[in-house]
């Protein structure tokens, strides 16, 4: 029943900034962590940042200080504003909902490209 959307991807120069948006349907969207991931071609997804029903905000190093990640409950959505974006930065980006480990729902990603 749960299903999440992102969008706001897209093709941005170095030092650029994108704001990606997570669109949850579904019931109870306060319960649940929502994060955002990404997946680099040949590497592994990893975490980028999360944030919890109480608002506690979790960053990976790399993105510290650059990415910042909120939600808005009202509208059952999740952002992730990225600054001062570098080449490495290019992955598909991954919007999930997880409650206590037990239950897991991943949107379908959006494409972010940072190249000059």
């Amino acid at each position: 029943q749960v299903q999440l959307v992102e969008s706001g991807g897209g093709l941005v120069q170095p030092g650029g900034s994108l704001r990606l948006s997570c669109a949850y349907s579904g019931r109870f969207f306060t319960i649940y962590t929502m994060g955002w991931y990404r997946q680099a071609p040949g590497k592994q997804r990893e975490l980028v940042a999360d944030i919890t029903s109480g608002g506690i905000t979790n960053y990976a190093t790399s993105v510290k200080g650059r990415f910042t990640i909120s939600r808005d409950n009202a509208k059952n959505s999740v952002y992730l504003q990225m600054n001062s974006l570098k080449p490495e930065d290019t992955a598909v980006y991954y919007c999930r909902a997880t409650q206590r480990s037990t239950v897991n729902y991943w949107g379908q990603g959006t494409q972010v490209t940072v190249s000059s």
